[in-house]
Order: structure tokens, then C-alpha cells, then sequence
């Protein structure tokens, strides 16, 4: 094993030295001082030492002092990576989190062997086949609920105060990319797609091709929440729309032969139909250069929130044992020639803080109509709806599991709930979220908590408990107040993101879709936006 190690240590610095030959001599210092480290530890270290998990170790923190996009990938990993990729693999059809030692399902998929077998979200696997989830020492426990097609997996679950045996018939399972398509009314089409995995282009032109032949004249895409994929997939998408020849992105490289254009080499399916594009802060590198190249032709008007701004480019590198590095290798340009790139990573302070591209100047490049448009800081749309900003209380709550749990809890609380198109929460719904949260101490930290607790340690450490445990408390409870006062402003997000978890309970992705159309201001504003053909005209020039 420790050769092993050894060799692919060496085969990386093989890899790392290419391409950098001015640096090849302090590249190999720096090589042969880990291996030499490497060695001793592993010959004379009193104790037993894991050689895989210290190579794993300092890898992850080399790593991640450069961005978060550049990663190293085991062989499971790279297991998973090409899933992601390919969009198709053999197993129940469930997405899962590890938590305390326990996998949390947090969607079945529809008509998948999971659904059929009526696994639910909120479940918790406790042992799969022999295998005791919390007694599992290794890295990738889920990976024993992937298997060969019509192969059995069974699972023990436990489901609100029950616990469930499972068995599940494990099959070939799609990941659509493009999870819902609709006629919002006689001439206004919609498509929804998640991902530019290796399938995206293929079902976004059947969307396209049978909206078309329902009547479609003017089209809605939604791409919220998409958080990007493979490069070829955005250029064939974005050929869709615009002719043959045309540039859709430019990328440039330290290596001179990863610096390319890429321009569309098709002839398109619809060059006039009015488009909008719906974006939020979520949307990011694949879904920016979609974006991006329709707003730089004037061929779609975008609605929504800023973008995310990652306008970095990442290549795979294999490495040896079957791992592999998916390091960034470019940043790349919309045809009017800006990066939009938010965050520079290169010039972290002291602190480790990264310093925001959109907080200096921003540049101005002009689309094909000579319309303004900026670089840095993301796609801004053409239509812009704002939001309140989040509060630090928002972010944390949304980053939490305290709204998947309370769903979990609505969900076995409501047999039924009204058909998707007329399901709406009321103000009540949400006193009601704000009561379980204080009421079962639901945990959505601030750096404030973290601190509090910090302090409520040292404070026991030191035997000062008993006299000012009191006023501790009260602090505590002061905090929660306010942080529950804090997710007040921006009550509607938090409605917007609960109602889409609620809905998707009782009729999985399309339920969730359904609802948005009839109640989604960001879609009806693209909507109405596409029915004034005047306004559409004078947005694009």
C-alpha cells in the first residue's frame, strides 16, 4: 500500500512538472522533501498510521487554499463524477446525505424502484443488507445501495417512530436534465433543465421540438438553480437559437493548447422565436454562458436575479489508480469578451477572505445591438426582480435541514393536500414554521451560537457556570428572538422555498414545476415580458 502511495505521489509530480519547467526544480524539492516526510513517518512513527488517509489529508488541504472547484477525486469518486456526467446509472433512484451517522433520503424520484418500493424523503437508512450504517468505518457507505440492474438491496429505515424493512429491485436509472416541459397557455412554452450533463442538449430539443408542435410561438427557459456541467452541452444548446459560425465562448489558458473558441456548427432549429431566460443567484458556469451569449446576440431577454459569477473552467486529469484531479484550467469569455467571474481567488487577504471582483470597477462591453453589458459579479438580467437581501438568519436557515425536517413533519401530519396548481401557503404557514423552530430548538447556527457555546465551554471549564449561568441563558434566548425576527424580511423566499419542498413531497419534480407555473412571480414577469412585444422589442434594442 505505502508503494503504491508512493508511486502515484510521484506520478502527480510528473503531471504537475509538465507545463512548468521553470518551475521543475523547486516542483521536485518540494516532492521529494513529502515523500522523504512521508517515509519516516510510516517507519518510525510510535503509532500505526493510515498511509491513505494522510495522502488523502494533505491533498484536500493543499487544495483547498487554491479554488473550490479544483478537487481530487478517489476512485469512488470518480464513480460518482461520471454518473453526474453521463446522467444514468443502476440503483434505487434516490438522492441521500450521510448525517450522525445515518443516511438521510432527501428525494425519491418518480415511478423509481425506490418509489415503487415506497422508500420516502425524510427516512433514515439505518443498515443496508449487513451492513450497520452507524458501525461503518468507511468514507462512501451509499455506494452499497448502488448495484448490478435487478439486483436486491435491502434496507432498514427508520420512519418517524417506526422502524421498516425495505426491499428494493435495483434498475437502470435516467436523471432527466430536463425534468419538466409545459404549454403555459396557447402560445407560451416552458422548459425547466437542472444540469448540462452529457444528455442536456438531446432533451432540451425534444422539449423545444414537441412545444413547437403544440403551438409554441414564444418560449420561457428556466434555468434557476442550474448550477452548470459540460461545456459542449451549453455551445449545442446555445447553436439552438442563434446561426451557424457564431462564437458562443472563448477560453483562455495558462496552457496555450487549452485556450480555445468555440463557435456553433449547426444550422439552428429557431432563430426568431422571442425567448426569456430565467436566472437567480444559483445559476452558474454552464447556465452563465447560456445566458451570457443570448444576451451579448440580443436573442433572449433574461429575467431574474444576478447570476452566481463562476467564470472559471475545469478539465479532468487522470491520475494513477484510478483517481483523478479536476483542476481549473481557463476562464472564459462571452462573445462580447467578458468574464464574469465574481470572486478572485488569487488574492485572498491575510485572513483568508476573497476579495469580490464586482466590488471594484467594473468593466462595459456592448451586445450586438449596442446594448451595456458588465463583467464580474455574474449575468445581471435584463429584468431584474429584486428580493430583500438575506439576512445572515435566512442564509443560515436555508443552509440548514430545519425546513426538509419540518416538511418531513407536515408531510405525516397531512395525508392530502391540495393539487399542485392551487397549492398555496399562507401567512399561517409560516407562524407555524416559526413556532417548530422554537419550539423543537431547531438548529440554524450563526457565528454567534458557535461563539455563545465556545464561551458556555470555557465558562464550565472554569468553574464560573453556577454564577452566571443565568444570564448565559438569557443570552441564548435573546439571539434565537432575534435571529427569528431576522427571517421576517425575507419572509417570501422562505415561503417561495418551503411550498416547492412541500409540493415535491406529494408529487415529486413535476408537482413542484406545476405549482411554479401558476404562482412564480419571476416566471409570470418573464410571461408578460414575452406577451408585449413592443417592451420585448425595446428590452433587446
Amino acid at each position: 500500500m505505502k508503494k503504491r502511495i508512493l508511486t502515484a505521489i510521484l506520478g502527480l509530480s510528473i503531471i504537475v512538472s509538465v507545463g512548468y519547467s521553470s518551475d521543475y526544480f523547486e516542483v521536485a524539492k518540494q516532492i521529494e522533501i513529502y515523500t522523504t516526510l512521508f517515509k519516516e513517518l510510516n517507519m518510525h512513527y510510535i503509532d500505526e498510521v493510515n498511509p491513505a488517509q494522510l495522502t488523502n489529508n494533505a491533498i484536500t488541504n493543499m487544495l483547498k487554499n487554491l479554488d473550490p472547484y479544483t478537487r481530487y477525486y478517489d476512485e469512488q469518486g470518480v464513480e460518482d463524477a461520471k454518473i453526474r456526467r453521463n446522467g444514468e446509472y443502476a440503483g434505487i433512484g434516490a438522492t441521500m446525505n450521510t448525517h450522525d451517522k445515518e443516511i438521510v433520503i432527501r428525494e425519491v424520484y418518480q415511478n423509481s424502484p425506490a418509489a415503487k418500493a415506497g422508500l420516502q424523503a425524510g427516512d433514515h437508512i439505518i443498515q443496508i443488507d449487513d451492513i450497520i450504517v452507524k458501525d461503518y468505518e468507511g468514507s462512501n457507505v451509499t455506494s452499497f445501495i448502488k448495484g448490478a440492474v435487478k439486483t436486491k438491496v435491502n434496507l432498514k429505515v427508520k420512519r418517524q417512530n417506526k422502524t421498516l424493512n425495505i426491499e428494493i429491485t435495483r434498475d437502470k436509472i435516467i436523471v432527466n436534465p430536463v425534468p419538466f416541459y409545459h404549454m403555459i397557455d396557447d402560445e407560451v412554452g416552458y422548459i425547466a433543465f437542472i444540469k448540462f450533463n452529457a444528455k442536456a442538449s438531446t432533451e432540451v430539443k425534444k422539449a423545444f421540438l414537441d412545444l413547437k408542435s403544440q403551438g409554441m410561438k414564444k418560449l420561457v427557459i428556466d434555468i434557476r438553480h442550474n448550477g452548470g456541467g459540460l461545456l459542449n452541452q451549453v455551445i449545442d444548446i446555445v447553436n439552438f437559437f442563434i446561426p451557424k459560425g457564431k462564437i458562443v465562448v472563448t477560453t483562455k489558458a495558462k496552457t496555450k493548447q487549452w485556450s480555445s473558441t468555440y463557435k456553433t456548427k449547426k444550422e439552428p432549429l429557431d432563430t426568431e422565436i422571442p425567448i426569456a431566460i430565467l436566472i437567480d443567484n444559483r445559476s452558474a458556469s454552464a447556465s452563465e454562458i447560456l445566458a451570457g451569449a443570448l444576451q451579448d446576440y440580443d436573442r433572449a431577454v433574461i429575467v431574474g436575479q444576478r447570476s452566481f459569477g463562476k467564470g472559471l473552467v475545469q478539465r479532468t486529469r487522470k491520475l494513477t489508480y484510478g483517481t483523478m484531479l479536476k483542476l481549473t484550467i481557463s476562464k472564459y469569455y462571452t462573445p462580447s469578451g467578458r468574464c464574469i467571474q465574481e470572486l478572485d481567488y488569487t488574492n485572498r487577504d491575510k485572513k483568508g477572505n476573497i476579495p469580490k471582483f464586482s466590488d471594484g470597477k467594473r468593466n462595459t462591453f456592448k451586445t450586438t445591438n449596442g446594448r451595456l453589458v458588465y463583467d464580474g459579479g455574474g449575468v445581471l438580467p435584463d429584468v431584474t426582480l429584486h428580493l430583500p437581501k438575506k439576512t445572515k438568519a435566512t442564509s443560515a436557515l436555508l443552509r440548514s435541514n430545519v425546513l426538509f425536517n419540518y416538511v418531513t413533519d407536515y408531510f405525516y401530519k397531512h395525508e392530502n393536500i391540495v393539487k399542485a396548481a392551487d397549492f398555496k401557503l399562507k401567512d399561517s404557514d409560516y407562524q407555524d414554521l416559526k413556532r417548530y423552530i422554537k419550539t423543537t430548538k431547531a438548529s440554524y447556527d450563526l457565528l454567534t451560537n458557535k461563539y455563545l457555546k465556545k464561551v458556555q465551554e470555557n465558562v464550565k471549564k472554569e468553574g464560573l457556570e453556577s454564577k452566571i449561568s443565568n444570564e448565559l441563558e438569557a443570552l441564548k434566548t435573546a439571539i434565537e428572538t432575534e435571529k427569528l425576527k431576522e427571517l421576517d424580511v425575507n419572509k417570501e423566499e422562505i415561503l417561495s422555498t418551503l411550498t416547492s419542498e412541500i409540493v415535491r413531497r406529494y408529487y415529486f419534480k413535476e408537482g413542484e414545476y406545476i405549482q411554479k407555473i401558476h404562482a412564480n412571480k419571476t416566471l409570470q414577469k418573464a410571461v408578460a415580458v414575452l406577451k408585449d412585444a413592443s417592451k420585448y422589442t425595446k428590452i433587446l434594442k
